[in-house]
């Protein structure tokens, strides 16, 4: 399977969600799952001064343009091009360029990799949220989503619960 990017998408101003929420739509009817990824439409917190008084609210970074990481083929190519709202790829003519590990990183949005050191059958206990303290055993790990699922009891029940990589650690 060929590797996934990030591309960028021009939209019509003030679309970005729209696009975002439809394309997310015809992913999941289409079942693209594996092939598109994930779409974004990058937000930044700034301070407002409105009659005297700061109020901090979200700001797309990029008005217009909408992120995608995705497999670039045919079908992808054709389903993200003739979504409402879309303008087109980033690029040359109608050649979609992704974006570079450097130009993501620039963007304080690649992902950095969480390298994790337990494996399926492992004890774990969490470490925040809702399920903190909880001890419980891993049944599966999603490294692409960096997620896990672990059995925990509950109720004297076996249940699966899903949790970040970064939720957990591993007990001695």
């Amino acid at each position: 399977m060929a590797e996934a990017n990030w591309y960028v998408v021009h939209t019509y101003s003030g679309y970005e969600n729209k696009v975002k929420v439809d394309i997310e739509k015809t992913i999941e009817n289409r079942n693209l799952q594996d092939q598109i990824l994930e779409v974004s439409v990058p937000m930044q917190e700034v301070i407002e001064v409105k009659n005297g008084a700061n109020k901090q609210v979200a700001k797309k970074m990029f008005p217009g343009y909408v992120l995608i990481n995705m497999v670039m083929n045919d079908d992808t190519w054709y389903v993200v091009r003739n979504t409402r709202g879309v303008t087109g790829f980033v690029g040359p003519g109608s050649k979609p360029v992704p974006l570079t590990e450097e130009e993501m990183a620039g963007l304080g949005f690649k992902e950095t990799g969480v390298v994790v050191d337990f494996e399926v059958g492992d004890t774990v206990v969490v470490t925040t949220g809702a399920w903190k303290d909880t001890v419980g055993v891993i049944e599966s790990i999603n490294e692409e989503r960096q997620t896990l699922t672990i059995r925990v009891e509950l109720f004297g029940r076996e249940t699966p619960v899903e949790l970040n990589f970064t939720e957990i650690k591993k007990m001695m």
